[in-house]
């Protein structure tokens, strides 16, 4: 009994010492995230409360989501949503609160329907080189979007493009104190990142530069702070509902929605206990469940953290208590601290999210990949010059098509192979120039097909089969060795069902050798292969098939 007191105080412990240093990483981050997506910097404070309180009440209710995940204000989907949002209030279809607050409710719906039908696989349509670029692309918003606030400059919220040439034309005009302070707090936040992970460098940044604007009248001098912040929780904002807002926002919901999917998977996957299941669909109905505490307390969109998240897991943090104390903290901020922020400048800020656009560019992955598969580094160049160069939305949605495209390719390369036995064995193997000389058959021709068989690559399959019986004009057997047919398709089944007909039209025998697919075996039934194959021709081995329908015969090395 007295171990078991001791563990449980142990626990509440690292659960406390987790919450302190998150919510000291927290606060500047989920101010920056909102001066980021044009909010005020309290708003990410409710971001981050609401989406907290709205995950940890999943966890509770349905046992299964992660322990340690953390979720708020996230500078990897704000830059989405944030333009569009721009432009919807600018409008006049509705402002920019009730906007964000609509689109959370959307997110909120699009992953409350993902976790229930168990979308989960949907993660993995986007592949490394894709996601690669599209950080790349964010990244180079964010650092444009920051740039005029270090500069200490004005800027037009125009596209990406003439911001940048505006301030190369004003550069001369910049404002040294504020080039200092930005610059500084991404180096001190930089340094601490790297040598001591669990030092608050972002927030040590922003008190050391509040202590300077104050100590040296740097207000004075043109440096701009973000003045008194109100000491309150937010009053709800009804949602727009109207056809514009809702033309609009639905389709930005569905991007977003499927960027949260992608970085919660991930974070479910990083941060897992050791042997522990992994349930990224439960993770999908807390994050639509921190989305709706989200608007409901007026923020906008939010997303899993694996900054955040890491360090709750490397201070010891053991269950979503920690995330709950961190909001409470935070809470305490918002409710009586905004005076404490006054004189934070907005260069500090600037440079904490110039830190965070240098930090989710992935030079590693970006290196490995040129080295190791430069047509897929290809992928990471284009997904990041559609991102940049195009709204944002509409770079990401070229991005899932690029994913789409690259995985239904890889589909079109696959290639019949010929089998041939490894003498003093059963076995049949694929014939190439890495497996030693095997035999073949006279008469019998043994051919596989690695892949599922669907519609992206039943014609070379079909035209392969064809091939390779051609090449071998005294065939009367045809045993396709079927271990790597996962799955089978409609058109992948009609495909089979012309190459079955064929050979036969051509008296040629036709069977199936280690269909091993549970999955392949009800695509046969069901698209009514069977009947046209014959079950009599399916069978657990090749040499069983060989030996059932052609006879024993002399094999020959080749």
């Amino acid at each position: 009994m007295r171990q078991t007191k001791s563990t449980a105080k142990g626990g509440a412990m690292r659960n406390v010492l987790a919450a302190l240093t998150l919510a000291a990483i927290t606060i500047p981050e989920q101010m920056a995230t909102a001066k980021l997506g044009g909010f005020e910097p309290q708003v990410g404070f409710y971001a981050f409360i609401g989406a907290t309180l709205g995950f940890a009440t999943l966890a509770i209710l349905a046992p299964g989501a992660s322990r340690v995940l953390t979720a708020g204000a996230d500078s990897t989907i704000t830059p989405i949503f944030a333009g569009a949002l721009a432009l919807l209030a600018a409008s006049g279809a509705t402002s920019l609160p009730a906007a964000a607050v609509t689109l959370a409710f959307l997110v909120a719906l699009v992953l409350l329907i993902a976790g229930l039908l168990r979308l989960g696989w949907i993660a993995d349509l986007l592949s490394t080189p894709i996601v690669t670029g599209f950080l790349v692309g964010i990244a180079v918003h964010i650092a444009a979007s920051q740039l005029p606030d270090v500069m200490g400059l004005k800027a037009p919220d125009d596209n990406l493009f003439d911001r940048l040439s505006t301030l190369t034309r004003t550069a001369s005009g910049s404002n040294p104190w504020s080039v200092a302070i930005g610059l500084g707090a991404l180096a001190l936040t930089f340094l601490a990142e790297r040598f001591k992970p669990r030092l608050p460098g972002a927030l040590i940044a922003m008190a050391l530069a509040s202590m300077a604007v104050i100590g040296f009248g740097l207000e004075r001098k043109g440096v701009v702070v973000l003045g008194v912040l109100p000491d309150s929780m937010p009053m709800p904002i009804v949602p727009s509902l109207s056809f514009d807002s809702l033309r609009t926002l639905v389709p930005l919901a569905l991007i977003v929605a499927l960027i949260v999917m992608m970085q919660t998977a991930a974070v479910s996957r990083s941060f897992a206990d050791q042997g522990a299941e992994i349930n990224v669909n439960r993770d999908y109905l807390g994050l639509a469940f921190a989305n709706l505490g989200a608007a409901l307390l007026a923020s906008f969109p939010v997303n899993a953290s694996p900054p955040r998240t890491a360090v709750v897991r490397e201070t010891g943090g053991t269950s979503q208590a920690a995330a709950i104390l961190a909001a409470a903290m935070v809470s305490a901020v918002a409710l009586v601290g905004g005076r404490l922020l006054a004189h934070v400048p907005q260069a500090a800020l600037a440079g904490v999210l110039l830190f965070v656009a240098i930090r989710i560019v992935r030079i590693d992955v970006i290196v490995a990949v040129a080295q190791q598969a430069p047509g897929e580094a290809a992928l990471i160049g284009l997904t990041a010059a559609a991102v940049i160069a195009l709204p944002i939305p509409t770079g990401v949605a070229v991005g899932i098509g690029l994913s789409l495209l690259h995985g239904v390719w890889i589909a079109t390369q696959t290639r019949v192979s010929e089998f041939k036995h490894v003498p003093g064995t059963t076995i049949w193997w694929p014939a190439t120039a890495a497996t030693p000389k095997g035999e073949v058959v006279d008469g019998v021709l043994v051919a596989g097909f690695p892949a599922s068989l669907v519609f992206s690559n039943a014609q070379p399959f079909r035209r392969g089969m064809l091939a390779a019986i051609a090449g071998r004009p005294s065939v009367r057997l045809v045993v396709l060795e079927a271990g790597g047919i996962a799955a089978i398709d409609y058109t992948g089944a009609q495909a089979l069902r012309e190459l079955v007909e064929e050979c036969r039209a051509r008296g040629i025998d036709f069977a199936m050798a280690r269909l091993e697919s549970t999955r392949a075996h009800e695509a046969l039934e069901k698209f009514g292969l069977l009947a046209v194959l014959g079950r009599e021709r399916l069978f657990l081995s090749v040499a069983e098939a060989i030996a059932s329908l052609h006879g024993e015969t002399d094999r020959k090395s080749v």
